[in-house]
């Protein structure tokens, strides 16, 4: 469907007849520039100087080969990437993706997410993202140490606390960080914590960042939810699909907001326990064993495994927090939802809802907020993290659970009131893209043709 602005539209049609393959990519920027026809309609410096134009396109792209021996002896070549997206408000961020079906597109739509994600919090920093089409799962230490070593090996000379800051994603997480900046530090001869963030506690890490895109979203849905339903999590069903740290951490701050977690997934299927799920148990499988989310249900007697992570939205709940990847939720799951009378879909993940699954959530009349607003809290930590660097202290988990509490309720209002201005009072997605657009923009016009 054409954009209804010629000036977007135009941008749109010749970056589908330049990136037609990237399909991810393409998809994160329809989305974006739909919403922005009324902005750039009323103020036309951004055509005149062609804020949008710039935008899509990232500063600059790193596509390197990253050679590892496997435990065999085995040379292995993957990919690496790093996409730094724009830097108009601050230092390049965004995490470092490792899995088998990570592509240029994928990274590139990250990217162009994380720009908008990073301006809501209000931190000065800009968007990037980067990773591999490595896979941890199945490797052993040994065998991702080596490759973290050799991605680092080249990554080091493109980053810096104040050119770009990684931090952890899919993939990558605290045994990955530890050898990436482990690397980084032999090779650069310094100890330069900010360059890294998702760091252990011992070298510079922050606490809470573990459960801050979690519990983060779990606060701006809680806001959301009382803001424009009067209602809370208390006495909700919920669905937190997927099982990574996004997801256990939301699953246990919406336990502790009075909801009850029913099911989670992993790629390969999903559970369902009626009680509600065994945080415990879960945390103990995921983060202690590394094992697949089936166990649960060999474990808890009264829950069931169902193969097939899609079928997840076949069960019935009030609110639904899509945690796990990118385009998990089609049409088809977002009307099982609608039918099963759901009120709200937050995203967790970056870009979980297929086009048509949004629109169809939409026209039905749940709340819906996109993975830019509600899951910005992981980034939002990081950059706390990035300044108890700066200032050589580390503050407590609670001092940092509080700025990130305050972090989300002021991203929530800086999307509801970009929707009041745009006319579309609630439409959180509109808000959310034009709130962090605005920033980034105005910082762009004041820097020149660069």
């Amino acid at each position: 469907m054409a954009i209804k602005n010629a000036y977007l539209n135009g941008i749109y049609e010749e970056l589908c007849g330049r990136y037609a393959e990237q399909t991810e990519y393409l998809e994160a920027v329809n989305e974006v520039l739909e919403t922005l026809v009324p902005v750039v309609e009323s103020d036309p410096r951004l055509e005149q100087q062609n804020i949008i134009g710039r935008l899509v396109e990232p500063e600059r792209v790193i596509i390197f080969r990253v050679p590892w021996v496997d435990d065999q002896g085995k040379v292995q070549v993957n990919r690496g990437y790093r996409v730094q997206y724009n830097s108009a408000i601050g230092p390049y961020k965004g995490g470092l993706r490792f899995r088998d079906n990570v592509n240029l597109s994928i990274i590139k739509f990250l990217g162009f997410e994380q720009i908008f994600k990073n301006s809501l919090t209000g931190l000065p920093i800009g968007g990037g993202k980067g990773g591999s089409d490595f896979d941890p799962k199945g490797k052993s230490d040994a065998e991702v140490m080596r490759f973290c070593q050799s991605f680092m090996t080249e990554l080091y000379r493109h980053i810096g606390q104040f050119t770009d800051t990684p931090a952890g994603d899919i993939g990558v997480g605290a045994r990955e960080i530890g050898y990436l900046f482990g690397q980084y530090k032999r090779i650069v001869d310094r100890f330069d914590g900010g360059v890294l963030t998702g760091k252990g506690l011992s070298y510079g890490g922050s606490l809470a960042r573990t459960q801050a895109t979690g519990y983060g979203l779990c606060y701006f849905s809680a806001e959301a939810l009382k803001h424009l339903r009067n209602d809370s999590y208390e006495g909700k069903t919920v669905i937190v699909s997927g099982s990574g740290n996004v997801a256990q951490y939301a699953a246990e701050k919406c336990t502790q907001l009075g909801g009850k977690v029913v099911a989670m997934s992993d790629s390969q299927g999903y559970i369902y326990d009626p009680k509600g799920i065994d945080l415990e148990k879960l945390f103990d499988i995921k983060q202690k064993r590394r094992a697949r989310i089936s166990v649960y249900a060999q474990e808890v007697p009264g829950s069931e495994y169902h193969e097939g992570c899609k079928n997840i939205w076949s069960v019935k709940c009030d609110i639904a927090h899509p945690c796990a990847s990118q385009n998990e939720m089609d049409a088809e799951g977002a009307q099982k939802l609608v039918d099963n009378g759901c009120i709200a879909v937050f995203e967790g993940a970056n870009m979980p809802l297929t086009p048509e699954a949004i629109e169809l959530v939409k026209a039905n009349g749940l709340l819906y907020s996109p993975g830019k607003a509600s899951n910005a809290g992981g980034v939002a930590t990081s950059g706390l993290e990035m300044s108890q660097n700066s200032i050589r202290m580390s503050w407590s988990f609670d001092e940092v659970d509080e700025k990130l509490h305050g972090i989300m309720q002021e991203i929530y209002k800086a999307c509801y009131d970009a929707s009041v201005e745009c006319g579309k009072p609630g439409d959180l997605m509109v808000g959310a893209n034009v709130a962090g657009f605005l920033k980034v923009a105005d910082a762009m016009m004041a820097q020149g043709i660069v």
